[in-house]
């Protein structure tokens, strides 16, 4: 399974090296906004990692090229948690979902390679129409973006008083420029 992994991580850097090759500039120049949407799968972490094992989710970031390798970003989107089975019952536990709002900086420090930070707020949505506490999310990130492509790792550290959960996700994310 370690190899496999090795192996499906290597490939995917690959390909991104592949359809990337023929790109020239940053994907957000000085003084123009960009628009990604983007899919997003994790692991959860902490206490998130009792009751589920996956995360799948969707966000919309808007950045803003203050230089050509600076921009300031504003992400939004959600991220369902789907339920592990209970031991030894028949049911599952309770699925649940993050909403996060956040505001970052995004800094290309090699041509198409970016290291970032985002400070924001998640909004927990359990099911049915109850809400749970709203979190403080912290998410740096890592990625490689070319002028429409943008593929990220990154780890969203939520937490509320005691209770501190995460997850560690990849987005790929298409963008246009606005």
């Amino acid at each position: 399974m370690k190899k496999l992994s090795k192996l499906i991580g290597v490939a995917f850097l690959a390909a991104i090296l592949f359809f990337a090759t023929d790109v020239k500039a940053q994907t957000t120049p000085a003084k123009a906004f960009v628009l990604s949407l983007g899919v997003e799968s994790g692991l959860p972490t902490g206490v998130a990692k009792l009751g589920t094992n996956f995360s799948l989710g969707g966000t919309a970031r808007l950045q803003y090229g203050v230089t050509n390798d600076l921009a300031i970003t504003f992400t939004a989107g959600g991220y369902h948690f789907f339920p592990k089975k209970i031991p030894g019952q028949d049911r599952r536990y309770q699925s649940y979902g993050e909403l996060p709002i956040k505001a970052g900086v995004k800094e290309f420090f090699l041509p198409n390679i970016y290291v970032g930070g985002e400070i924001g707020v998640a909004f927990e949505k359990l099911e049915g129409p109850d809400w749970g506490p709203h979190r403080l999310d912290l998410s740096p990130n890592l990625g490689y973006a070319t002028k429409h492509w943008d593929f990220g790792i990154h780890y969203d550290y939520l937490t509320h008083k005691e209770d501190h959960l995460g997850i560690f996700a990849l987005r790929v994310a298409y963008g246009f420029g606005l």
